[in-house]
């Protein structure tokens, strides 16, 4: 585990449409906020799995404005998703949807960041439309993909404080 990681990614389901991931950062909320909404940071920690990379970051940072990711496997295989930003609250509240395309639904994404001491604690709810929905989110090993990204982005924080 990352020295700047207080502790690992815990995954709950409060209600039968939610997935909720918390998280906490040896880092201040500002810099967390920068770190999921700025471009530059973004593909330096949100790659999921080892060899995968995120060649396509596009932010566009108002509420209305769009997000575009593009992920690359090691194998050349890409995978994307969008989404629209509905609230901006900096440096605590951000909440968009989020598409992957093709069969799956449109989830409501909120990250809520709260700050003590120098320790950020990131909330990030996923609704879903169904429970079907949630429960097939979560047999494709998100948890996974999401932990190691959490992972890398307490690294990265790391190198930034």
């Amino acid at each position: 585990m990352a020295e700047s990681s207080i502790r690992e990614t815990v995954f709950t389901t409060p209600s039968d449409v939610e997935i909720v991931a918390t998280r906490t950062f040896r880092a201040p909320r500002r810099l967390v906020w920068e770190a999921w909404t700025n471009p530059e940071h973004v593909p330096n920690w949100m790659t999921g799995p080892e060899g995968w990379s995120m060649p396509i970051c596009e932010i566009d940072l108002r509420v209305g404005g769009g997000w575009h990711f593009v992920w690359r496997r090691g194998d050349g295989s890409e995978m994307e998703m969008r989404g629209e930003y509905r609230e901006i609250v900096p440096p605590e509240r951000l909440v968009s949807t989020e598409s992957w395309g093709g069969d799956w639904p449109v989830t409501l994404n909120t990250l809520v960041l709260t700050e003590e001491d120098g320790i950020t604690t990131s909330v990030c709810t996923v609704l879903y439309p169904s429970k079907e929905a949630r429960d097939a989110a979560m047999r494709t090993g998100m948890e996974d993909g999401w932990a190691m990204s959490d992972d890398r982005l307490a690294e990265y924080l790391a190198s930034l404080v």
